[in-house]
């Protein structure tokens, strides 16, 4: 049966495969024609004749009906993990004829989803049909998929015709980043030797220093900025925008991802460098992300895209760089070699790791909710 299966199937790719109602046809007309011979009765020659036109026009429609179909996929937005990708697809006809009873089959990759189908019924001369969809992006990565499948039994149902159009894609889907409202680990960066230092945070509260320059008001702008005085003068708000007093301080968030890792335990490192970095940057910090295959990297979007693609065992290409970082590794012993004033994230395969006692961290336990954990104290 499953050999059956799979000669249909073939038969269908390259040219037509009957349905069942075509198979019955054929034998209906092979009696018809066995019995003509026997009794030499024209109808029955007119008959089986009649049924063998109707399998020939089931089986050459349906490849001409595929044929002269246009498709073109639109762009996917990136998504985070969890939620639903928004992909489309156009179907465009061309020719003067509608173009009935079309299967379509987005052969998606197995990381991303189950293949999704769907059937259209008509579409129109000279017009398009655009099909959407909604698959939920499970897990991160960068899923690239290129085939399409086009099937139709047009007109009759007899015979099916399949087609596979070769469009290429790609959907980008970014780590969860946890909305972290503190974190102990980046608030306590530099605690050693920052007493002279200044946060770029406290610029965010501000309401007075020394203004570098005034410029119109923009949506959004905080109220306690706008200079009323040269306000009214102009008729129109003016913010000022004050200088910005800070210390230079640098975050770096350095990804152990040259070793193997445990799947679970690298998911929960790869969640934790969003979450850390993008917190860091709400901060209005200096930060950067680390990885063995990429090297150091900053930007919200360069750094979501490298944390989607990143995968354990990558080749070393470039060294972490020797000032105080982040560290998050699943190997405890990488931790001795850490700069001074470094922190780190362990992700320990046992459940008590040997630790270096004169840098500060976290041991994050997978049975334990992340978010909680990144806004405990160090240990």
């Amino acid at each position: 049966m499953q050999e059956t299966n799979k000669f249909s199937h073939w038969l269908e790719k390259k040219w037509v495969a009957p349905s069942f109602a075509g198979w019955l046809l054929g034998v209906i007309a092979i009696c018809f024609f066995g019995a003509a011979t026997n009794t030499m009765a024209g109808w029955l020659y007119v008959i089986s004749g009649v049924i063998l036109a109707i399998l020939g026009l089931g089986a050459v429609i349906p490849m001409r009906s595929l044929k002269p179909l246009k498709l073109r996929r639109l762009p996917i937005e990136p998504v985070s993990a969890g939620e639903q990708l928004i992909i489309e697809l156009e179907i465009e006809n061309p020719t003067p004829k509608p173009k009935t009873l079309i299967h379509i089959k987005d052969c998606l990759p197995s990381g991303l989803s189950q293949p999704t189908t769907t059937a259209i019924e008509t579409i129109p001369p000279q017009s398009k049909h655009r099909w959407t969809y909604y698959p939920t992006a499970q897990k991160r990565g960068i899923y690239h998929w290129h085939e399409l499948e086009l099937r139709t039994g047009t007109p009759l149902g007899v015979c099916w015709c399949r087609r596979t159009r070769e469009i290429p894609t790609k959907a980008i889907v970014y780590p969860t980043v946890l909305p972290l409202t503190h974190c102990p680990l980046i608030d306590s960066i530099g605690e050693e030797d920052s007493t002279k230092l200044q946060s770029d945070r406290l610029y965010l509260a501000a309401t007075e220093g020394i203004t570098k320059t005034l410029r119109q008001y923009r949506f959004g702008d905080p109220t306690r900025l706008i200079h009323w005085r040269t306000s009214a003068r102009f008729g129109d708000l003016q913010v000022r925008e004050l200088e910005i007093i800070t210390g230079g301080q640098e975050v770096i968030l350095c990804l152990d991802s040259a070793p193997s890792w445990e799947e679970e335990a690298f998911e929960l490192a790869v969640i934790a460098a969003a979450s850390l970095y993008f917190y860091a940057s709400r901060a209005q910090l200096n930060v950067k992300l680390w990885t063995a295959g990429a090297g150091l990297l900053h930007g919200n979007r360069v750094v979501l895209e490298t944390l989607a693609a990143v995968f354990p065992g990558e080749d070393n290409v470039a060294q972490p760089p020797s000032l105080p970082l982040i560290w998050l590794t699943q190997n405890p012993s990488t931790i001795d070699s850490l700069p001074p004033g470094s922190r780190w994230l362990l992700f320990p395969q046992t459940k008590q790791p040997v630790i270096n006692p004169n840098l500060r961290g976290l041991v994050i336990n997978s049975e334990q909710s992340l978010q909680l954990q990144l806004q405990k104290l160090l240990s």
